[in-house]
């Protein structure tokens, strides 16, 4: 069917902010303010209502008319590290946090039944469910692959990554966020272009709205609680173990003693396999009277507040860092314990896109001293970067979507 630019048609935004994670929820947020003016329509997997977190309404991706060429429509994937979530994992992220262990304890031993399981909960038989093509939904006239992550991609089933470069070679526009993913992909004949993640954006698109978010509530408390300022931390359930929480809490404590900071711990997703507040609340229990607080609030706009308003941010968050980039901040990343020496998706952006002498992707154990280097980096060096991203996301986004935008 062919594609007639001058024909205002549905722009489907999708993605997996039918989650709480604080990258996802963002990405659409970026992408609609791109698209003025356009029919938008916010899907997942699955029917979830994320506005009182900040995040979107998204419908289910199975209940779109996008078999009928009657009805086309354009897809546009908003990001993230899609490329290698597969249906196990993107079905149980999808449960409220206190139904995902007992669910995952039931299904271990019963294949059948999992399988069952995770096709009704996500609508698909996909193993790559966060990826689509026209194969699948005829429907769509248009598939675009916007700054997507998969720098694991060689590292998963065979037969998911043979459904995700199909997908891929099926699209309209394919771009990556990482030297990383882009490898794999021409490695497979696949020719993406290179651009930063969607959320280098976010300073440009929504500071106001940020700036305004600090001025009450609980960031504004942290900002009166540390008038010198404070390190923004987060991390996963991944450093849950005491070891791990022990060595991130001294490492917190000597750099907070050092710069005179406060330590600001936040979570950056409440979904199932993302951030647990009990390992926080341990950590700041550990630090020293007076030089810890924990933020409770997941509300998207408030993280995005706590994060720009902080003198640098340090956890295991992709999104985490690339807010803090688009600020203009110090930024360090957490290597995960369960990493076994292989380059996460971190590691691969910070590669890509950040100068040799911020620090990357650390253990816990070197976190102050990474953190002491990244407050360090010339401030003018870390404002020049922030626009050069957002420029040269504006620029590979507005190809993409030529006559769309």
């Amino acid at each position: 069917m062919a594609y007639d630019a001058a024909v205002q048609i549905p722009v489907v935004l999708f993605g997996a902010f039918d989650r709480h994670n604080f990258g996802d929820l963002l990405l659409p947020h970026i992408a609609a303010a791109l698209m003025p003016g356009q029919r938008l329509v916010f899907a997942g997997l699955a029917q979830r209502n994320l506005r009182s977190h900040g995040g979107h309404e998204a419908v289910p991706l199975s209940r779109l008319a996008l078999d009928s060429t009657d009805q086309p429509c354009v897809l546009v994937h908003v990001g993230g590290e899609i490329l290698t979530c597969e249906a196990w994992q993107a079905a149980v992220m999808l449960l409220p946090p206190e139904q995902a262990q007992p669910t995952i304890s039931y299904l271990q031993t019963r294949p059948r039944e999992r399988l069952v399981w995770v096709r009704s909960m996500l609508g698909t038989s996909a193993l790559a469910p966060y990826t689509v093509s026209r194969r699948q939904h005829p429907g769509l006239v248009r598939v675009i692959y916007n700054g997507v992550g998969g720098a694991g991609l060689d590292q998963v089933d065979a037969g998911l990554r043979a459904e995700v470069l199909a997908n891929l070679r099926e699209a309209d526009a394919v771009s990556v966020r990482d030297m990383q993913t882009r490898s794999h992909l021409a490695s497979a004949g696949i020719s993406a272009r290179l651009i930063p993640d969607p959320a280098v954006m976010v300073a440009e698109l929504f500071g106001a709205k940020i700036r305004e978010r600090a001025r009450d509530g609980k960031v504004a408390q942290a900002l009166r609680t540390f008038p010198h300022g404070y390190i923004a931390v987060q991390f996963s359930a991944d450093f849950g173990d005491d070891d791990c929480l022990t060595q991130i809490a001294k490492q917190m404590d000597r750099i907070a003693a050092l710069q005179g900071l406060g330590v600001v711990l936040f979570r950056a997703g409440a979904a199932p396999w993302h951030d647990d507040l009990a390992g926080l609340g341990q950590v700041a229990t550990l630090l020293r009277p007076g030089s810890a607080q924990l933020f409770t609030s997941i509300d998207l706009w408030d993280i995005c507040a706590l994060i720009a308003h902080s003198r640098a941010y340090c956890g295991s968050s992709l999104h985490g860092r690339i807010v803090a980039t688009a600020f203009a901040l110090p930024r360090v990343n957490l290597r995960p314990p369960a990493s076994k020496g292989h380059s996460g998706k971190q590691a691969a952006y910070a590669a890509t896109w950040d100068d040799a002498g911020l620090p990357a992707e650390v253990e816990p154990r070197d976190t102050a001293e990474a953190i002491y280097t990244a407050l360090a980096v010339e401030p003018e060096g870390l404002r020049h970067q922030a626009r050069r991203l957002a420029r040269l996301y504006r620029k590979g986004f507005m190809a993409m979507c030529s006559g769309l935008t």
